[in-house]
């Protein structure tokens, strides 16, 4: 039984972009594997505290050593690190918000670059734990970036996950969604296609 892991990071939660592009790909996903697991992670309705320094202290102190206030805030990052060991793909709902990533998204990625748990230190290196996982990622932009340097999501969401031990990464984007409504919905139309074409190649 395989499991998905679907984290939307939209401001409008279900109703953005990327999140609908996501909830389709999700629901052929489910249709071709009826037995499989979903778990949503929406990063609007339940946000995830932006790292300070309490709470790098307490992924830095020692078991024994925690207090409980520590030990609560390590517990919800083992939370969200396991949901990623479980899933056998990842789905990632990404707008682009003033030329990067959500904020949201950014505390979710500190809450789980943890040494000893998604990665280790070796002597060639940093090494990624989370190996044998998918990720798709579902990018709607208002204007044009792919391929260009206003890009700043793409390389660093697969830089992040290979550090992670992610390398299987493919990306479906809408752009020209503020550009008016018939270039709208040619990219939605055209973002349909490919979320029709890798459920198909998902499913084989």
């Amino acid at each position: 039984m395989k499991t998905l892991l679907q984290i939307n990071t939209s401001l409008f939660s279900n109703q953005g972009q990327s999140s609908l592009l996501a909830n389709r790909f999700v629901a052929g996903w489910q249709t071709d594997h009826v037995n499989g697991t979903v778990i949503v992670r929406d990063l609007a309705t339940s946000p995830i505290p932006h790292l300070d320094g309490e709470r790098f202290s307490a992924f830095l102190s020692k078991p024994d050593t925690r207090s409980a206030d520590q030990q609560a805030i390590v517990d919800f990052s083992d939370q969200l690190i396991n949901e990623l060991k479980i899933a056998d793909i990842i789905v990632l709902g990404l707008p682009l918000y003033n030329f990067g990533v959500p904020s949201v998204l950014k505390a979710y990625i500190d809450h789980i670059a943890r040494a000893g748990s998604t990665f280790k230190y070796t002597d060639q290196g940093p090494v990624g734990l989370l190996t044998g996982k998918k990720a798709v990622i579902f990018a709607a932009r208002g204007g044009k970036y792919a391929g260009t340097p206003a890009d700043t999501q793409s390389d660093y969401i697969r830089g992040f996950l290979a550090f992670i031990g992610i390398t299987d990464v493919e990306f479906v984007y809408a752009e020209g969604l503020a550009m008016g409504d018939e270039g709208k919905k040619a990219a939605i139309a055209d973002a349909h296609q490919q979320i029709d074409k890798l459920n198909l190649a998902l499913a084989a």
